[in-house]
């Protein structure tokens, strides 16, 4: 997964895998314009970078937004929802995971990471879990091609 290559710290209890290109790419292209998507409601803020992805509408799961590359090849939705039954990372993939034969699992007390290739396509979610009075599940899911060129120039 070469496109997913640091863990940014947005809040203490929640980091984000992010895309980075390396110090050659960042010098050809720029800086990628890192801006915050909050969900005030449930305190979940992720930095992603906007010059890679644009708002295109509400994500499909939870509160939040969904985002789209210029050339619709990639996509990345960061939502958060109430932990309304107490899941743990692990309770929620068992009831919520319906994909068989993924490439990467990671299971702490505190979130989950998963990914597979399928097809040319990289699919990528983390969700952590607060513990806070008002216990939220703060996710991220990532969706792009497994090229660089897939997406223009950026990578």
């Amino acid at each position: 997964m070469p496109l997913i290559s640091r863990l940014i710290g947005s809040v203490a209890f929640l980091p984000i895998a992010v895309f980075s290109a390396d110090a050659a790419l960042r010098d050809q292209t720029g800086s990628l314009h890192w801006q915050t998507f909050k969900v005030p409601e449930y305190g979940t803020r992720v930095d992603y970078p906007a010059r890679i992805f644009a708002a295109v509408g509400e994500a499909e799961k939870g509160v939040g937004q969904r985002f789209e590359s210029d050339d619709g090849r990639a996509t990345l939705s960061i939502y958060a929802r109430e932990n309304e039954k107490g899941d743990t990372p692990a309770s929620y993939l068992r009831k919520n995971l319906r994909q068989s034969g993924l490439d990467y699992e990671r299971i702490t007390r505190s979130f989950f990471a998963i990914s597979m290739e399928r097809e040319g396509t990289i699919y990528y979610s983390r969700c952590n879990f607060s513990r806070s009075a008002r216990s939220a599940i703060h996710c991220f899911d990532l969706i792009y091609p497994r090229t660089r060129s897939g997406i223009g120039t950026l990578w």
